[in-house]
């Protein structure tokens, strides 16, 4: 197992956008590995390569309450996406601690690449529409508290600042 460091908000190198991933190789392969492993430690349900400053366009999620249904996708692209929508609660491995409602769509279709390289094309609602929603923002260099009101997000920002200066103490 090799758990990778996660960025914390407000860390600027969160808001870097993802470029895409050239080849399907054997450090694709690891890098995802390892950032499954990194988010299974965590507690998580999804993990993008920018959270672990990599800033490559791979994108790794499990919903499952087992814990054993990984879904790699390396170069998402949402091709669709239902109109209906609803407010959930979300949170973020790089805002720990903080859940807030973000408004998401209910359903949407995802095409990437696997870890073979083929393409595959994912329909799906609930959980993980939400949660491939989320960890494509952060392809984008977006993190979920930016859809909240400028108060709240200066009020989370000052949190993970103080959060990070106490753990620095100890």
């Amino acid at each position: 197992m090799n758990p990778l460091t996660i960025l914390r908000y407000p860390d600027p190198r969160l808001h870097t956008v993802a470029k895409s991933v050239v080849s399907v190789d054997a450090r694709m392969r690891k890098l995802a590995n390892d950032m499954l492993d990194t988010m299974y430690e965590a507690a998580g349900i999804g993990l993008a390569a920018t959270q672990v400053d990599i800033h490559e366009r791979l994108v790794v999620i499990d919903v499952s309450e087992s814990r054993d249904q990984p879904l790699v996708l390396i170069n998402p692209e949402i091709i669709w996406a239902s109109e209906e929508t609803r407010v959930g609660e979300e949170g973020c491995l790089s805002v720990p601690g903080i859940y807030d409602g973000v408004e998401r769509a209910m359903a949407v279709k995802v095409q990437a690449l696997d870890l073979d390289g083929k393409r595959q094309v994912h329909e799906v609602e609930g959980m993980l529409a939400v949660c491939i929603q989320h960890e494509m923002d952060h392809l984008l260099g977006k993190v979920f508290v930016e859809y909240l009101s400028p108060l709240k997000r200066n009020r989370i920002k000052t949190k993970m600042i103080k959060l990070k200066k106490d753990e620095e103490r100890d």
